[in-house]
């Protein structure tokens, strides 16, 4: 085990679900959407920055999921990396927890920064939308870190594109589903906010793996191993037949 990997992993997932759930569980009516969405791009972006070129700021088990697919790291690290992230939710849910309790008349039974669908969505998604959208915000998520990245680091510019599409896939999400697009985001705030948000957790669990899995298909075909790195000027300057 590479301690150093391991414990960015732990970390990076912690401060994420502190200070990106953290802004929907105690800024929400003064940043609204606009700012919730902010809040978890520029998280990621600065977390990418600071730990992409020691675990390449997974942080994410779908990710890390879409890299293990990609043949990018192996089985150990990804199941180190898995356990590292979900902990890491679940204790930065935990300090979120003792930190809203000292907000007068802050609530946080059933909602608490958690995903949800049907009665919880703030548009009413039924389940099978929910499961939809989360597939495709992860495909989205998933697809940009594949087609940005070398092999695993995140390094030079390519923290910008993986925030933003984090950003905007939390304007499109937060009324639908809240966001999840990660296992271990979802994970340790439905534990504090129980009821439901527990009841509904296994679609945030299972619908981002399913869109990564996705996600690792289809850069297989659009960035195959051998293919030249940038198509499109290649094609650019191939000779026109005649007419």
């Amino acid at each position: 085990m590479q301690k150093r990997t391991v414990a960015a992993e732990f970390l990076g997932t912690l401060l994420l679900v502190f200070f990106a759930v953290g802004s929907a569980v105690l800024a929400a009516d003064y940043i609204g959407v606009l700012g919730i969405a902010l809040a978890f791009g520029f998280t990621l972006l600065a977390l990418a920055y600071a730990l992409g070129p020691i675990s390449g700021c997974h942080i994410n088990p779908a990710v890390t999921l879409g890299l293990l697919l990609e043949g990018r790291i192996s089985r150990r690290t990804a199941l180190e990396y898995w356990i590292a992230q979900l902990l890491g939710g679940i204790v930065g849910a935990a300090l979120l927890f003792l930190l809203a309790k000292q907000v007068p008349g802050l609530k946080t039974d059933g909602a608490f920064g958690s995903n949800g669908f049907a009665d919880r969505s703030a548009v009413h998604l039924n389940t099978g939308g929910a499961f939809l959208a989360e597939v495709a915000m992860t495909f989205l998520l998933v697809l940009v870190v594949l087609s940005v990245t070398h092999k695993v680091a995140v390094v030079g510019f390519d923290g910008l594109p993986i925030g933003l599409a984090l950003a905007v896939v939390h304007l499109v999400g937060i009324p639908l589903t809240g966001t999840s697009v990660n296992p271990a985001r979802s994970l340790g705030p439905a534990l504090f906010a129980g009821g439901g948000a527990l009841s509904q957790l296994w679609l945030f669990l299972v619908a981002p793996l399913i869109g990564a899995a996705l996600a690792a298909f289809a850069h297989r075909i659009t960035h195959p191993r051998l293919g030249p790195a940038h198509l499109a000027d290649e094609l650019s300057t191939e000779p026109r037949p005649a007419a």
